[in-house]
């Protein structure tokens, strides 16, 4: 679990399958309302105090992402209005929160070189993958998947694991501050030249 502050109000954390998985849960498990998924927001929430001195009183919104092979973004925001029967909530130790979910189809893994990208596109041209966008940020090679068919969804996972790791960056911060080598057909362009 990886903990962010992005503002005096609002966390963010990051969750991987592993983080999931130690706690006997699955993504599709946070889907429900289970006794397992309130004592990991309470986790959640202990770790925020401890760590970011993040104190979750009063009323919250929880925004969660989940992201096809990286695990799931939990983004806390709490309320900036303090009145005096929120006060008296404080004492009970009662939160009320909003929660929004979303899934997204975007897969996004890393690479500490342009060659594990080659290899890779190799094995992924084998499956029948060709799509694709690279990108270059602080160092390391990123691609995007977002074009394949659900059924594959777990093998193209296995064999970007085999030659990156997943990632906590966004495809937004990708797009924002990443540098696009490879806008489309990413996998077809590196198998024909390299």
């Amino acid at each position: 679990m990886r903990l962010e502050r992005l503002n005096y109000n609002k966390i963010k954390i990051f969750l991987t399958i592993d983080d999931l998985m130690d706690r006997g849960l699955t993504k599709e498990d946070l889907w429900k309302d289970s006794f397992k998924v309130h004592q990991l927001f309470k986790d959640m929430m202990n770790e925020a105090s401890l760590e970011l001195g993040f104190e979750a009183h009063g009323s919250l919104a929880v925004e969660v992402f989940s992201l096809q092979a990286q695990g799931m973004v939990v983004i806390v925001t709490k309320s900036n209005e303090e009145t005096e029967e929120e006060e008296e909530e404080y004492a009970d130790d009662y939160i009320e929160m909003q929660v929004k979910l979303d899934e997204s189809i975007d897969i996004v893994y890393e690479f500490q070189t342009f060659e594990d990208l080659i290899q890779l596109s190799k094995a992924l041209n084998l499956i029948g993958l060709t799509q694709g966008a690279v990108y270059f940020y602080n160092q390391k090679y990123f691609l995007h998947l977002d074009d394949y068919a659900p059924a594959e969804i777990e093998t193209v996972i296995a064999v970007l694991a085999e030659f990156g790791s997943s990632t906590t960056l966004t495809l937004h911060r990708l797009h924002e501050y990443g540098k696009l080598i490879m806008e489309d057909e990413a996998v077809r362009q590196l198998n024909y030249y390299f």
